[in-house]
């Protein structure tokens, strides 16, 4: 799983057609990817369709995509973040997570119930649980390789259905709401674009788009 894009390309079958850089994750049926079409328990996962980002791409085992899963409550994702790529701060509200790291070194951060906190970093052959409701991120910690996580729900809905990023959360709130909660004035908020849409994997590297 070194180079997953050079797996896909290698089967002529496969149509990667990916969402565009920042939008909604699409884990479509695609032919060569994804369910076996002969073996209704097989998933070919590496070869799947990804969704991009500007930080890395996506590919996800979900019950829309694999008949298999309807009623069982579990999915998978295999996520891969480039150099300087950070996965969006967010939550699930009705699921937890177990994370493997395949390969690369990783940054993870977690937030709890009554302000518990855990921050570490993890290598590959690492196993990361994140509670059901427990707010969290991870980055790749590598300024040279990817990293590599394959995540493991116990819920078989897509993730963009059970996911509510700190972009959305942060646009919907008011400035002067948000000046009170910190303490601070209003007009340090104001510079907050008021973008609704899932990041999901940003980049570090990424010049800001007013830079």
């Amino acid at each position: 799983m070194d180079d997953l894009d050079t797996q896909a390309a290698d089967n002529a079958a496969v149509h990667h057609a990916a969402s565009k850089p920042g939008g909604k994750p699409s884990f479509a049926m695609t032919d060569g990817g994804g369910a076996d079409p002969t073996h209704q328990h097989l998933f070919h996962l590496a070869s799947a369709a990804p969704s991009r980002f500007d930080g890395g791409d996506l590919r996800g085992a979900v019950a829309d995509n694999w008949s298999v899963l309807k009623g069982q409550q579990g999915s998978v994702y295999l996520a891969r973040l480039a150099p300087g790529g950070v996965r969006e701060p967010h939550w699930h509200p009705s699921a937890w997570e177990m994370n493997f790291v395949v390969s690369g070194k990783v940054r993870w951060s977690l937030v709890g119930p009554g302000g518990t906190g855990d921050a570490f970093e993890g290598k590959a052959g690492d196993l990361v649980f994140a509670p059901q409701g427990h707010f969290y991120y991870f980055e790749n910690a590598s300024e040279t390789d990817d990293l590599v996580v394959l995540i493991v729900f116990n819920t078989s809905v897509a993730e963009p259905d059970d996911d509510i990023g700190l972009v959305e959360s942060l646009s919907a709130i008011p400035p002067d709401v948000l000046g009170a909660i910190f303490g601070v004035p209003a007009d340090t908020f104001k510079a907050i674009p008021k973008n609704r849409d899932r990041v999901v994997i940003a980049s570090k590297n990424k010049e800001p788009a007013n830079g």
